[in-house]
C-alpha cells in the first residue's frame, strides 16, 4: 500500500510538473506563473543537425514516463520501447541488423556488454539477450519496477529498482547473488539512476539522496556521499533523488539531486572534491573540461572539472524540461519537452543550432559518438544527426 501511495503522488508530482504548475498553485490562484515554459526565441543558427537517417522503435517511452536509452557498441546501435521491442541497426544508415518483440512492458534499457543485452520490465524482470540475435538467453524477476539500464562487467548484472534496491546477479544463469536495501523516502520523482561499473565497483544514486559505491562481487558497501540533505516541512519539498544519469571522468564521478547539488566525488575514497547548489532530474555530463548539468528552471550550466566555479548559464530555456545534457563535436544538445533539440556551444553556452525532432519531446538521454547525435523521441521515432556548420 505505501508503495502504491508513493506512485500515485510521485505521477501527481511529475504531471504537475509537465504542466509547469507552482506548488503554489496548487492550493490558490497565481496572478502570474512564474514556472511557465519560456517561449522560444528565433536565433541566429551557425550550425545544422542535418538528418542521416530516420527509424521508428515501437511506441518509443510509452506512457509510463520512461526514459529508455538506446545503447552503441561496436558501429550498432541498440533501442528498445515501452511495448517490447528491441533492435539493432548499423549506425552509418540505419539498416536493420535485427528485432524482436518480447511481448512484455519495457521500462528501462538498454544496457549492453560484449555480446550480451540487458533490459528491464515494468513488473521487474532483468533480461539478458544475445547481442548477435536478439535471442533471450535468461530471464530473472526481481521486485520493483525497473527504470534503469541493467549495467555489467561480464561478470556481474546490476540492475536497481524504483523500490530503492540495487541487486546483482549472474552474468551467466541470471542468478540473484547480492540485494542492497536502501532507505526509500515516502515520495520520490519517478525515475532511477543507471548504475556506473568501472574495476569491479558499481557506482548508485539513490532517491535519499546518496550515492554509494559497492563492490561488484559482493554487493559490499565501499563508501557513500551524501549529495543532497532533505529539508523543508512538506514531503515534496524534502524531494532529494538522485535519479538522472552520473558521470565519470578521470578519478572523479559527477552526481547531481533534484533540489541539492552538483557534485564531484574522488573515486578512491568516497571523498566530496566540490559541490555546487543545483536542482536536476536529468543528470550531468562532462567535455572540453567542464561538468553540464540542466536545472529544473532551464538553465544549463558549464562548472570547470578542476572545482573553480562556473565558466558559463545558458538560460534562455527555462522550464523546457530539458533533457541530460549530451556533448556533440564542439557543441552541447539538449532536448525539451516540445521535442526541439537545441545546440549549444561548449565554449560560451551560445545556443546555435536548432531542430525538432519529435512532438511528443525527447526525455531519454542522448547519445553522440563524435560529430553524430541520437536522438530516442518519445513517440518511438529514433533520429541520427550529423553536425554541421551552417553553409
Amino acid at each position: 500500500m505505501l508503495i502504491l501511495m508513493r506512485r500515485a503522488l510521485v505521477l501527481a508530482l511529475l504531471v504537475s510538473l509537465g504542466a509547469c504548475s507552482t506548488v503554489s498553485g496548487w492550493f490558490e490562484d497565481d496572478d502570474e506563473d512564474l514556472t511557465a515554459p519560456v517561449e522560444l526565441m528565433d536565433i541566429n543558427a551557425s550550425v545544422v543537425l542535418k538528418k542521416a537517417w530516420s527509424t521508428g522503435v515501437g511506441n518509443g517511452q510509452g506512457k509510463g514516463l520512461y526514459k529508455i536509452r538506446p545503447a552503441i557498441q561496436d558501429g550498432i546501435i541498440y533501442a528498445a520501447s515501452a511495448d517490447g521491442r528491441v533492435v539493432a541497426l548499423d549506425i552509418d544508415r540505419g539498416k536493420s541488423r535485427w528485432k524482436t518483440n518480447l511481448d512484455l512492458a519495457l521500462s528501462g534499457g538498454v544496457g549492453v556488454y560484449e555480446d550480451a543485452l540487458f533490459v528491464g520490465s515494468g513488473e521487474g524482470s532483468v533480461l539478458k539477450l544475445n547481442a548477435a540475435s536478439g535471442d533471450v538467453e535468461w530471464s530473472t524477476a526481481l521486485r520493483g519496477e525497473i527504470l534503469a539500464a541493467p549495467q555489467s562487467d561480464g561478470n556481474v548484472v546490476v540492475a536497481q529498482t524504483y523500490d530503492g534496491k540495487l541487486q546483482g546477479l549472474d552474468f551467466a544463469s541470471g542468478e540473484l547473488l547480492w540485494t542492497y536495501d536502501s532507505n526509500v523516502p515516502v515520495l520520490t520523482i519517478r525515475g532511477t539512476s543507471t548504475p556506473i561499473l568501472r574495476d569491479g565497483v558499481a557506482h548508485a544514486g539513490f532517491a535519499n539522496g546518496k550515492v554509494l559505491a559497492f563492490d561488484i562481487d559482493t554487493g559490499a558497501v565501499l563508501w557513500e556521499v551524501r549529495v543532497a540533505i532533505s529539508q523543508g516541512r512538506s514531503e515534496i519539498e524534502r524531494i532529494v533523488d538522485v535519479d538522472g544519469s552520473m558521470d565519470m571522468a578521470g578519478n572523479d564521478l559527477y552526481a547531481a539531486s533534484y533540489q541539492g547539488r552538483l557534485v564531484a566525488i574522488d573515486l578512491a575514497g568516497g571523498r566530496k572534491v566540490w559541490q555546487q547548489d543545483v536542482s536536476s532530474f536529468s543528470g550531468v555530463s562532462h567535455a572540453f573540461g567542464n561538468v553540464y548539468v540542466a536545472d529544473e528552471d532551464g538553465t544549463v550550466y558549464a562548472y570547470q572539472r578542476n572545482g573553480t566555479g562556473l565558466r558559463w548559464a545558458q538560460g534562455d530555456l527555462g522550464y523546457r524540461e530539458l533533457s541530460r545534457p549530451t556533448p556533440v563535436s564542439s557543441y552541447l544538445a539538449v532536448a525539451d519537452f516540445e521535442g526541439y533539440v537545441h545546440l549549444l556551444s561548449q565554449v560560451d553556452g551560445e545556443i546555435v543550432g536548432r531542430v525538432k525532432v519529435d512532438s511528443k519531446g525527447a526525455r531519454a538521454d542522448m547519445i553522440s559518438d563524435g560529430s553524430r547525435l541520437y536522438v530516442f523521441g518519445n513517440s518511438g521515432k529514433l533520429v541520427a544527426y550529423d553536425v554541421e556548420p551552417k553553409k
